[in-house]
Formats: C-alpha cells, structure tokens, sequence
C-alpha cells in the first residue's frame, strides 16, 4: 500500500501495521455504541501504542481518537446528570451525533492516508 510521501516516517517499518491498528480502534470506537466496552479497549490501544506512532500521522489519529472518547465521556456524564431537566436528552443526542461525526470524520482521512488536525 502507498502512502503520500508528506506523511511517511522514514524511521516507522511498521507504518502499514500502525495504519491497521488505527483502523482496528476506530472500528472498535463505532462497535461501542452498541457494546460500550469495546470503545474502553480502544482507548487503552491508543495509550499503550501511541509511543509508536510517535512522529508519524497516524499520531494526529490516535490523538483525536483520544479526545473523542474522552469528551464522549464527559458530554454523556452532563447528560445523564441533566436528563432530569429534559435538557440532558438534547445534549445525549448531540453527544451521540457528534461521536459519530468524529469517528467517520477520522476513519475517512485516515482511509485517505491524511492526518487529523489536533
């Protein structure tokens, strides 16, 4: 597989590997919302191999794959603490809308061999 000569690490063997792995946790990321646990294991991927993708784009894609999982978090915790004003539901939806957006958002550049912005 060719990759855009812009974003390839000389140093990084394993780039087409880490593509894979990148791809592996957006998939888990979108098979969360129908089994939340999934998206916790894709997190701890993204922690326990972002040292390898260090320097390389894909570095940009575990970092907003960090913070979608992260502010997912929060907005649900919002929510569900506001659910009881009914404006808590509004903000579960966008919630859900936004993590969807992001994930699909990624896993295209990604797909396209483009690095994310931070």
């Amino acid at each position: 597989m060719e990759y855009p000569e812009s974003h390839i690490d000389p140093q990084s063997k394993n780039l087409p590997k880490d593509k894979d792995l990148t791809t592996l946790i957006y998939a888990l990321q979108a098979i969360g919302y129908f089994i939340g646990i999934t998206a916790v294991v894709a997190v701890i991927m993204n922690y326990v191999k972002k040292s390898d993708v260090e320097g390389t784009w894909l570095e940009s894609h575990f970092n907003w794959q960090i913070r979608t999982f992260w502010f997912s978090i929060l907005w649900f915790v919002v929510g569900l603490l506001t659910a009881i004003f009914i404006v808590g539901y509004f903000i579960l939806l966008a919630n859900w809308v936004w993590g969807i957006y992001r994930i699909v958002k990624g896993w295209l550049a990604l797909n396209d061999n483009k690095p994310m912005y931070s």
